[in-house]
């Protein structure tokens, strides 16, 4: 196996290709836009959260769904519109709740070992992403709230995230600048902050550094897999051209779906949008009002990050809206809204509006590794956990074709069959 195609230049698609152009292989980096991470990898909340890592698979999120059904600005809204797409994801979704405490642990480990990968990667490749080492604070403001978060915490530290308990005068300390009423909070102080654009930008250059071919402008709209390879058809100008590689991964986020069904696979990944303000913070006043410290609203499910000196990043709901892509005002509001009333001294008058969908799993697992064909692979369906989860999930991938590789290079070498044959 030696050359590799890779659909998806999203976050999770460049740390694939850097992990596989490290072992050696040539890598084809596959991407529509113009540039990477022009999609959900964008502006999503800045967080590399393994204190997020709880799935949703649980009946605390039914509850609030239903509660806010008829709430434009709900924190997550649904869509009544049924679509057989849809009900499948829902239907899946309730069936995977009694694996939510082996999910929640799995997606902890995950995110352990994907820090370690994001630290390393970046330093080794002096990519500058405006990184904060400052912890994530988790924001609870009554008792049910809190008593829920302390069961997660359990759960979180089984697969190796240690977040404390703290007081509301401890979470002062932690960030001054914080305003309001809060029950309590947990705080981790191994997570971090910054921006996915300019580290997946930043990795995309690595890779091709090290060998990676990345190709943008490139539509692709069919993927074949047999015994002597996968053909990748990309759509020209002039027509279509087809190419033929020895291996595929698939790290196309909500179009995952679609490309798995042509190779024979089922990816339920559903596109659940997520928006995005980005505050620019241009006056000393706003600089020293916004918070330092990454913060999670459990109330109001919504992040916030700072970003450089500069910018203020607040993400959060989930809409159920299929592949639509608009930027609604009444979603919009909410976020914008939270920082007046949680920042009042933060100056909201240069804000950048922005949505993603995020390539979610009825489990909430990401789909990583083989599929039914020789040669095909995926990473994708990561969810609100892309970029958290993002390296780990590159390295199992590219750990598993790097394994095939040197299966197949031992059997064909003449040292292994002499010492096959004397035995």
């Amino acid at each position: 196996m030696k050359t590799i195609a890779i659909i998806g230049g999203g976050v999770t698609g460049v740390t694939t290709a850097y992990a596989l152009a490290k072992r050696g292989f040539a890598v084809t980096l596959l991407e529509r836009h113009r540039y990477a991470a022009m999609e959900t990898s964008y502006a999503n909340g800045g967080q590399l959260s393994a204190s997020n890592a709880e799935v949703w698979n649980h009946r605390s999120t039914i509850r609030k769904a239903l509660h806010w059904l008829l709430r434009r600005d709900a924190p997550l809204l649904v869509h009544l519109h049924p679509t057989w797409h849809k009900l499948s994801w829902f239907t899946e979704f309730i069936g995977a709740m009694e694996r939510y405490h082996d999910n929640t642990i799995a997606l902890a480990r995950m995110a352990v070992a994907a820090r370690e990968h994001v630290f390393r990667w970046a330093e080794e490749e002096n990519i500058q992403f405006d990184l904060r080492r400052q912890g994530i604070l988790h924001l609870h403001r009554d008792r049910t709230e809190f008593e829920h978060a302390v069961a997660v915490s359990k759960l979180l530290e089984r697969g190796g995230v240690r977040r404390r308990q703290v007081t509301p005068d401890e979470m002062r300390s932690i960030e001054p600048s914080l305003r309001g009423t809060y029950y309590g909070g947990h705080y981790t102080d191994s997570d971090s902050s910054g921006d996915i654009h300019k580290f997946t930008t930043g990795l995309a250059q690595a890779a091709q550094r090290l060998g990676a071919q990345i190709h943008y402008n490139q539509h692709v709209v069919q993927l074949s897999a047999s015994q002597h390879g996968v053909d990748v058809t990309v759509l020209r100008d002039n027509g279509a051209d087809t190419q033929r590689y020895d291996a595929v991964v698939i790290c196309a986020g909500v179009a995952s779906r679609a490309f798995a069904a042509q190779l024979g696979d089922e990816v339920n990944c559903y596109p659940v949008k997520g928006y995005s303000v980005t505050i620019q913070l241009d006056d000393a006043a706003s600089q020293a009002a916004a918070p330092q410290v990454s913060l999670v609203d459990d109330t109001v499910k919504l992040v916030c990050s700072r970003l450089g000196d500069h910018r203020l990043r607040i993400a959060g709901t989930a809409e159920f809206h299929g592949h639509n892509r608009d930027i609604r005002a009444d979603r919009i509001a909410p976020l914008t809204a939270w920082v007046q009333q949680n920042f009042p001294d933060v100056c909201t008058r240069a804000t950048t509006p922005w949505a993603g969908l995020r390539p979610m799993m009825p489990d909430l697992m990401p789909r990583v590794g083989p599929g039914k064909a020789p040669g095909v692979y995926y990473n994708t369906g990561h969810g609100h956990l892309g970029w958290t989860l993002s390296a780990a999930t590159a390295d199992m991938v590219a750990s598993a074709i790097a394994a095939g590789r040197d299966a197949v290079t031992a059997r064909a070498s003449p040292s292994t069959r002499c010492a096959t044959a004397r035995t």
